[in-house]
């Protein structure tokens, strides 16, 4: 799945279980190692690391889609300024949240970053805390369903195990 807008994009691909055998596990049989690549006006960076539960990744699609129909509210910042996402997980790294919405349909979608999946310069003692971190891409329906079924089809090779 790739979102993008002149200035910022998000990728973000499911590419292999963490563990090739299972184990018996729920939870270490289903991590999924995820590949992603940020581009922003400050840099680009990328991580692979395992962040999604083959469960919570199937919720990004159901969340994509509900987005492009219209029916996730916005999530402002909080009364201090802090902002929370609409969609989070297990592991911290990654998490979703619509930071906009337009005339016409188009969605601002605000990537969470957190540690690992952070920029480079936001790593370390002076990082910023959990989810405050943003990447916000501007699309519009189209994109948005074309980038719900792309993660559909990627991860179609990733069922829970």
């Amino acid at each position: 799945m790739l979102l993008s807008d002149p200035t910022s994009s998000v990728g973000l691909r499911p590419v292999r279980y963490q563990f090739a055998t299972t184990r018996g596990d729920a939870y270490d049989d289903n991590w999924l190692v995820i590949d992603g690549t940020v581009t922003t006006p400050q840099g680009s960076w990328s991580f692979v690391e395992p962040c999604l539960l083959t469960d919570e990744a199937r919720e990004v699609t159901s969340w994509l889609r509900a987005v492009a129909a219209g029916t996730v509210p916005v999530t402002p910042p909080d009364a201090e300024g802090a902002l929370s996402p609409d969609v989070t997980f297990i592991e911290p790294l990654v998490a979703l949240g619509l930071a906009g919405r337009s005339e016409g349909g188009a969605a601002a979608i605000r990537f969470h970053l957190s540690l690992e999946a952070a920029p480079p310069w936001q790593r370390g003692d002076d990082r910023p805390a959990l989810h405050q971190y943003t990447v916000d891409v501007r699309t519009d329906t189209t994109a948005l369903l074309h980038a719900a079924d792309r993660w559909e089809h990627a991860l179609a090779a990733f069922p829970p195990r």
